[in-house]
């Protein structure tokens, strides 16, 4: 299995190097961002270890690039920040995992053969679903091209309804993504927010893309088209 190791601290990169190799992997490594930009769409790698704070170009903006071109290589952030934005940042563009310096070789060991397990998969940094797009890191949402503005919680119901496209979803579902797992209020509240939804995704395109389910719940088409 090929690594590419893209790490500015030289040391902490040639001994990652050195303990990957003696578990059995090909191991490269680059210390800038534009190499490692490079590298990674050159090279036919199967797991990424990326730094985010590199010389050149960000581990973010690399990210960016990547995805945005479909390149699925699985991603491993590597960095010295720590903080849930940070970590939020990096997945919403597209990362598959994420580790904070210092961590222990054994757990980044452990984490590299799980994305090796899974293997390649789409993790698109804007979600799409015919022409209704969504960025999770800006917190953006257009439908052919326009912009539209939802609340916080309208944009996390819509986010979570384009994850599980074409799936039909309960109420009970969307509570517990959507507002909290131990949420006790009123279940018609999603009722309410799917109207809301409809206001602003649908009916000023002549569509119905969010639809109701009887006794279900409610399911996002993916082949909605003009009406």
């Amino acid at each position: 299995m090929r690594l590419l190791i893209v790490e500015d601290e030289v040391r902490l990169a040639s001994a990652l190097q050195r303990g990957l190799i003696a578990e059995g992997f090909s191991v490269d490594i680059v210390h800038t961002g534009p190499d490692g930009l490079h590298a990674a769409r050159e090279g036919a790698y199967d797991v990424v270890v990326l730094d985010i704070m590199l010389p050149g170009i960000s581990g973010y903006e690399i990210l960016k690039q990547l995805r945005r071109a479909r390149n699925w290589v699985p991603i491993l952030m590597l960095t010295a920040k720590d903080g849930e934005y940070d970590e939020a940042d990096a997945l919403d563009l597209g990362a598959d995992d994420y580790l904070t310096k210092p961590f222990s070789f054994v757990v980044l060991l452990a984490r590299i053969r799980a994305l090796l397990r899974r293997g390649r998969r789409p993790r698109p940094a804007v979600l799409t679903v015919g022409d209704l797009a969504l960025d999770p890191a800006a917190h953006q949402v257009s439908r052919a091209g326009t912009r539209i503005e939802l609340t916080p919680r309208e944009f996390s119901l819509l986010e979570y309804l384009m994850r599980r496209a074409g799936e039909t979803v309960s109420k009970a579902d969307i509570l517990h993504h959507v507002w909290d797992a131990h949420y006790e209020g009123d279940a018609n509240v999603v009722e309410v927010y799917v109207g809301y939804l409809r206001r602003k995704i649908d009916a000023p395109f002549g569509r119905a893309s969010v639809q109701t389910v009887r006794g279900a719940g409610y399911r996002l088409d993916v082949h909605d088209d003009p009406a």
